[in-house]
């Protein structure tokens, strides 16, 4: 790392807010010193805006989390502005912090939350709300929002589950909808003149919700139906917007990007450089709240890519690259990218992480020259056992094409298959389920046939995963019904069973994700403003880091419901009207309201599959942003743009 003189002048003035007593009696110290390779260090009287940049679960799961390196990048390389991180410390030193009242603390300075404009908080994942409360809390952050005062930071929430911001809405001044290149700016000069001016908190809250993108929940109210649904949504003063549309950057090959990725001194879960090489997906499965919320698909520039690659690498000394996207198959120029990243990356001796591509000839040719296929094992996606249920969902991936990559793969020596797929997904029946284990018996039955006995590289072994469904806003599925965590249990023994009765079950080992977290994961998805009063319940109970399986409780969690008088049924099992209003319906995403309509209509009615976005428009409205896959030439021959 290479910082100026003041920079080093900082470092070595700075004081740890941990004393080397606790630091030496908790798990991994380092996750609370700072001081990693390409940490930004600046001089606190130098600039007029702090930013604390919060992932509320552990260091490790946050410090592997791209959007969070994208806007420290972006915000430091403002001059009037120093972004630092915090993560939600683990249950002991959590335990710690509450006994001798010491405050939650920035990695870089040490120094308090509480003394930064704003806690800007990344929300990737439902099950992260009560860290949310945790992070506030250990900060000595009032946790509603209307207890807050100018002494307080400005709490600012992002991410993918701001689409449905009501369950959490009462923890937070701002939600900013989209994505975070565009709009900081101008929030940052607003707060730089309030502050100047001696506007209040309040008054500042209600003209930072004028700007795009940008929703004051405060400023927002809610009637209701007598059986519990939304009347209406609506601002409480003049000058709010009724619908608040989505923030996009539609220029990803000219935008923020960091060239010097912040490297921890710890072994994260992403222990790599990470190239997003495209922002959307063209797939359009229907279970998919991402593939929704980022159309339209926009991929970055080969070149811009390829000159990110070797900086990064030259500036962080990872012995590894991994590229990102929800469908790297998809990305045009793949071929060219990888054909320099093999080159480059041999030369280096670094090693090359293909996630999010389809199993076919061109994906399999580069993996065996990229991954030690003796050690590795391929992913499959299957995502439903029969045919008739992947139309449904409509992932566009026969039986046919499924059994041919795996071909494909044991001819190349793979003998490791991994198959993941929903359970509990509308129309779905036992004759569905079942065909999960029929399909992974298939998959067994083509090493058999594929690979002669006196070649084969030990035995064949087929892992098949079952996650349950849970519905989400912004999707087709999002009127649908969901399961009980009783009868998600009872389609994870069908599948066992089913398995169980394979001819070549000693191959097949099943695994299924835990009911009852997936139940409430469901209820946040879709929940209302009542649903905060459980969570703020929960957490005063103790719950925190609900998403790790030791610390889930979920009894704490059925008395906060029971207790808060709110029924678990209203926000799972019961299906929707088509003309529900629901908490989420004030956010415009992209997608229009009728095109997920028609898709709910196309999947449970009609059971067809609606081609992908380069096969032909389905006029789902993302070609207002003027840009991206929509002004392509497709497969139809359509004219560029038509939508």
């Amino acid at each position: 790392m290479i910082l100026c003189s003041k920079s080093l002048i900082i470092w070595d003035m700075r004081k740890l807010a941990l004393n080397d007593e606790i630091l030496l009696s908790i798990e991994n110290p380092a996750r609370y010193i700072g001081g990693e390779v390409n940490a930004v260090m600046k001089d606190k009287n130098d600039v007029s805006v702090r930013f604390a940049m919060c992932f509320p679960d552990v260091y490790e799961i946050g410090m592997s989390h791209l959007g969070i390196q994208i806007l420290y990048h972006m915000f430091n390389s403002f001059e009037d502005t120093w972004c630092e991180r915090v993560y939600s410390p683990w249950p002991d030193l959590d335990k710690i912090l509450r006994e001798k009242q010491i405050p939650l603390f920035a990695l870089e300075s040490q120094d308090p939350i509480r003394q930064f404009d704003f806690l800007g908080i990344t929300i990737q994942y439902e099950m992260c709300y009560t860290n949310i409360l945790q992070v506030l809390d250990l900060s000595k952050i009032p946790l509603i929002h209307n207890e807050r005062t100018w002494d307080d930071p400005i709490v600012i929430g992002g991410g993918p589950c701001t689409y449905n911001p009501e369950p959490i809405a009462d923890f937070f001044d701002l939600f900013y909808i989209g994505e975070g290149e565009t709009i900081y700016r101008r929030l940052l000069d607003l707060y730089k003149e309030a502050k100047a001016s001696g506007m209040s908190r309040a008054d500042f809250l209600y003209e930072a919700g004028k700007l795009p993108g940008m929703y004051c929940p405060m400023y927002y109210e809610a009637t209701y139906h007598e059986d519990g649904t939304i009347a209406s949504f609506f601002p409480t003063r003049e000058g709010l917007p009724d619908k608040i549309v989505k923030e996009i950057e539609m220029n990803v090959s000219d935008t923020y990007y960091p060239d010097k990725p912040v490297v921890p001194f710890v072994k994260v879960t992403q222990d790599r450089v990470v190239l997003e090489i495209q922002r959307g997906c063209i797939r359009g499965c229907r279970f998919c709240q991402a593939g929704q919320l980022y159309r339209p698909v926009r991929e970055r520039d080969v070149e811009m890519l390829k000159k990110y690659a070797v900086e990064m690498l030259h500036n962080t000394g990872h012995e590894e690259i991994s590229l990102s996207s929800l469908s790297s198959s998809d990305y045009q120029k793949l071929p060219e990218l990888i054909d320099f990243l093999i080159e480059e990356c041999n030369r280096r001796r670094i090693n090359i992480s293909l996630p999010s591509l389809r199993i076919d000839a061109f994906s399999l040719d580069v993996m065996s020259k990229v991954q030690d296929v003796r050690k590795s094992s391929l992913t499959f996606a299957p995502e439903a056992g029969s045919q008739r249920m992947r139309d449904v969902i409509n992932k566009g991936l026969t039986e046919e094409v499924i059994l041919k990559g795996a071909e494909e793969a044991f001819k190349g020596g793979w003998t490791k298959v991994k198959l993941y797929f929903m359970l509990g997904l509308p129309t779905e029946t036992d004759e569905d389920r079942r065909g999960i284990a029929e399909l992974s018996n298939l998959v067994a039955k083509t090493f058999y046939d594929t690979v002669p006995k006196p070649e084969r590289k030990g035995k064949v072994s087929v892992t098949a995963s079952t996650s349950f469904f849970i519905p989400k806003p912004f999707t087709p599925f999002q009127w649908a019904r969901m399961g009980t965590s009783e009868e998600f249990i009872s389609y994870a023994k069908t599948v066992k069973e089913a398995v169980m009765a394979q001819l070549n079950q000693k191959v097949i080992k099943y695994n299924w994700h835990e009911a009852d977290v997936s139940v409430l994961e469901g209820v946040f998805a879709r929940g209302d403003r009542k649903v905060s009063k459980v969570i703020l319940q929960a957490y005063k109970k103790g719950c925190i880091f609900d998403a790790w399986s030791e610390y889930y409780h979920h009894d704490v969690w059925l008395s906060c419901f029971e207790e808060c008088g709110v029924p678990i049924d209203f926000y799972t099992t019961r299906e929707r009207a088509i003309d529900e209003v629901f908490p989420w319906d004030f956010i415009d995403c992209g997608v229009s309201r009728a095109f997920l309509e028609r898709e709910w209509l196309r999947a449970t009615k009609e059971q067809v599959v609606t081609p992908n976005c380069r096969q032909a428009c389905s006029g789902c409205g993302a070609a207002r942003f003027g840009g991206g896959v929509c002004f392509e030439e497709r497969e139809d021959g359509a004219s560029e743009g038509t939508n």
